[in-house]
């Protein structure tokens, strides 16, 4: 088997199939769907989350360093000139606070923000945290230098500006562009401030030292360079036309022109450590001051307007995200909606297309079969009904099915015609075959009486226990055709002349012993199949054990009727032969030619056709001797514990009328009153007298009977004590000459087997030895006396083989 066809068989049927087949699709779409949406409303609300982050500490921060830039101006301008006012400063000192009072409150803001981003604020945080210490250092300095009191300024200022950076670094890269150049144009404001607050610083001396000059010198020229490689060529919109404007202006070509004059202050030939500044302090506080309120409000706005525009574009993404969401779920919907509308039809299809086969296999079809094996005349066109599924590939699946059960049933049709026909010929062929043994049996009959010769006898007990069996086997043919054998019976019949009549059809029936001590009587319907089975249990026991091994037959009353045993001595079969042949015998057996073809036990057919007709279970075991115990249980419905009032048929005589069916004349009912050799020990007990001992074991195989050399008496048929006539017995020698018969028996012996008793076999066997010895010492006497003594010597020699008190 393939990987792929296991793989299809466990998916279990087509309608689980159908099932995943829309349930896959379903579940993905909605798994994209639901990561989608959640994806762009996990960017949208992060965005606005964004926005309002830098909303409430950009833009504090933004204010926070503009403030912060105008007070270090204002504490260089102090620090150069202390005798001056202090007004503006502690008005700006003033704003400074408020500023960073505000950004101090977004505390709890700052804690939500990212790690790159909190950081950043809280070097900020800690950075304003110490400023009272250097705007004491700036008031009264004393521990520092005014230089480092400003470069402290510069340090809170440029952790701002980077935490700002890192505030314009969002998810939306449109915006993250835009921030960029603001970031680059208030690090150009910042650059002016500083240098601004270094000439502020020096004005009053005149000049500058050489660490002061060069680091003004790396200010402009960074500023410029930032504006004119970065900040200019990224703008866009009203925020270029304000830079540009700006830079256009006379006061950045104010700006400009001081710087170039403190740059070339060192290269006209003065002193490295003492570069005098030029006479420009009006002209560079007054653009400051103009130019300081235009990049302030510049900034300002731009920020402003950037922050407008981000929370604008969070909504906006908000809204998209709404909007595919709601589309992209109805769109699910439909798919889903469909898929399953699709899949429920298909699956609804499927399920009637299954129905309707499983009807045909499990009702319709063996419906049919059931009406003509009961002989009832079916037409296939209306027991088949036409399935429907339109033109699709399960239509043509459907039309494929009409033809399939109309030749389905036009086939069982034909078959049970052929089988009935066949059945026809077999019992045709089975009723002349039992004619013809019937009149063998017959014309046997009449020979035995006709012949006083014991070897003539012998031969023809022979050919009647063959015709017996013959017979047995041809009522097999009946029964497999499914008919009733010929036999029947008016009256119950004893239980041990049914089990007499069935070892009776054996052909090793001298192996056969028979124990049983109950007295009850099997219902006349019954009788016949009750032997038939029997007798072919006991036939396979012999059949398949060793000859010299006994086969037991044990017959007694237990709770759920009469339980009959036969077991024999054989090999036995394996478990798995015992369960499949008692799986057989459970349900009625069918009729089936091939079947029967392949499997030579017909008998097994017979037997449970028999057990089925009235309710008996048969059931196979191994035996203790390894062999095999078949145990028939017979129902109470057909036993009868009770003798009937009048007399009963012999078990082994057949109705009058049925007789005549089977091409018996009125010589077999003579036949049943004739004795015939050996049987005398296997007849029933009389009713007379005292009620009996228990039966002892009674054994198929018959003893040798005592001699006598008269002829007994004929014998009065004593009725039993249960009111039935028992079966008719043959005494020895009845039909022999006087001259040929043995010494009559003692004159205290009346010749009835009923008193036969060890003495008398004692007796027997002594006169069998004495009639021995006598022969060998007369071997020269006449032929007429050796042909006397022959007789005796046969009798003597062992019972002939004949057929046990069956039926014919």
């Amino acid at each position: 088997m393939s990987r792929r066809t296991g793989a299809r068989r466990r998916l279990g049927s087509i309608r689980l199939s159908l099932v995943l087949l829309a349930l896959v699709p379903s579940v993905t779409l909605a798994a994209m769907w639901g990561v989608t949406t959640i994806q762009m409303f996990s960017e949208g609300l992060r965005l606005r989350d964004q926005t309002e982050l830098s909303r409430s500490t950009g833009a504090m921060g933004t204010d926070a360093t503009l403030a912060l830039q105008r007070e270090r101006s204002l504490s260089a301008a102090w620090l150069a000139s202390p005798k001056g006012s202090r007004a503006a400063l502690d008005a700006q000192r003033a704003e400074t606070d408020k500023a960073v009072a505000k950004l101090v409150g977004q505390a709890d803001a700052i804690e939500k923000a990212p790690s790159r981003i909190s950081d950043r604020l809280y070097s900020v945080l800690g950075s304003v945290g110490s400023l009272e210490y250097y705007r004491d250092q700036v008031d009264d300095p004393t521990d520092i230098t005014a230089q480092q009191a400003l470069d402290q300024y510069s340090s809170i200022i440029d952790d701002q500006i980077h935490a700002f950076q890192e505030l314009s670094q969002v998810d939306d890269g449109d915006l993250t562009s835009q921030a960029g150049p603001l970031v680059g144009l208030e690090h150009a404001a910042e650059l002016v401030s500083r240098e601004d607050a270094q000439l502020t610083l020096a004005w009053p001396t005149g000049h500058l030292d050489d660490a002061t000059w060069t680091q003004f010198t790396e200010l402009v020229n960074t500023r410029r360079w930032l504006v004119k490689d970065q900040v200019v060529p990224q703008l866009t919109g009203s925020a270029k036309a304000q830079t540009e404007r700006i830079l256009a202006s006379r006061d950045w070509q104010t700006l400009q022109s001081v710087e170039d004059q403190v740059l070339a202050a060192r290269n006209a030939g003065a002193a490295s450590d003492r570069i005098a500044l030029p006479d420009a302090q009006k002209r560079w506080s007054g653009a400051m001051d103009t130019l300081s309120e235009q990049y302030a409000g510049l900034i300002q706005q731009q920020t402003t307007g950037l922050l407008q525009r981000s929370a604008d574009k969070a909504d906006a993404l908000l809204l998209k995200a709404a909007l595919l969401s709601a589309g992209g779920l109805l769109a699910l919907l439909v798919c889903v909606g469909m898929s399953w509308r699709i899949t429920r039809s298909l699956s609804r299809r499927l399920r009637g297309l299954r129905r309707a086969a499983v009807s045909l296999a499990q009702e319709r079809l063996p419906d049919v079969v059931a009406r003509l094996e009961r002989g009832e005349t079916v037409d296939p066109e209306s027991a088949t009904t036409e399935l429907d599924y339109g033109h699709d590939e399960l239509g043509q699946v459907a039309r494929a099915f009409n033809t399939a059960q109309r030749t389905a049933v036009h086939t069982a049709v034909e078959l049970a015609d052929t089988r009935r026909g066949f059945q026809k010929i077999i019992l045709g062929i089975a009723r002349q075959s039992q004619n013809l043994v019937n009149l063998q049996l017959s014309k046997l009959d009449t020979l035995e009486r006709e012949h006083t010769d014991p070897d003539i006898l012998k031969g023809l007990y022979e050919l009647d226990s063959t015709a017996s069996q013959l017979r047995r086997y041809e009522e097999n043919l009946v029964i497999v055709s499914g008919e009733r054998p010929g036999r029947s019976w008016s009256e119950p019949v004893a239980l041990m002349d049914i089990l007499r009549s069935a070892v009776g059809e054996v052909a090793e029936y001298q192996r056969v012993e028979v124990l049983t001590e109950e007295e009850v009587y099997v219902a006349p319907p019954a009788v016949a199949d009750v032997i038939h089975l029997l007798a072919e249990l006991i036939d396979n026991a012999t059949a398949y054990s060793p000859a010299p091994s006994p086969v037991t037959v044990r017959a007694g009353m237990v709770a759920k009727g009469l339980a009959v045993e036969v077991e024999d001595r054989g090999l036995g079969m394996s478990e798995e032969d015992y369960a499949s042949f008692n799986e057989q015998l459970a349900v009625p057996p069918q009729f089936d030619v091939v079947a029967l073809a392949d499997d030579l036990r017909l008998g097994m057919f017979v037997i449970g056709r028999l057990a089925h007709r009235h309710g008996i279970a048969v059931t196979l075991r191994s035996s203790p001797y390894g062999g095999t115990t078949a145990i028939v249980l017979v129902p109470h419905e057909i036993v009868v514990r009770e003798a009937p009032g009048g007399g009963v048929r012999d078990a082994d005589a057949p109705e009058d009328e049925k007789a005549a069916v089977n091409g018996r004349d009125a010589a077999d009912a003579e036949r049943s009153e004739a004795p015939r050799p050996a049987e005398a020990s296997r007849g029933a007990e009389p009713a007379t007298g005292p009620a009996p001992e228990p039966r002892p074991l009674v054994a198929a195989r018959t003893a040798s009977a005592a001699p006598s050399a008269a002829a007994p008496a004929p014998r009065e048929v004593v009725p039993r004590r249960d009111g039935l006539a028992p079966l008719p017995r043959r005494v020895p020698q009845t039909s022999l000459v006087e001259e040929l018969r043995e010494e009559s028996a003692p004159a205290g012996d009346d010749g009835s087997l009923d008193d036969f008793t060890a003495e008398a076999a004692a007796s027997s066997l002594a006169g069998f030895q004495r009639g021995t010895l006598r022969a060998r010492d007369d071997d020269a006497e006449p032929p007429h006396d050796e042909e006397a003594a022959a007789v005796p010597r046969q009798a003597a020699a062992g019972p002939v083989p004949s057929t046990p008190p069956a039926d014919r």
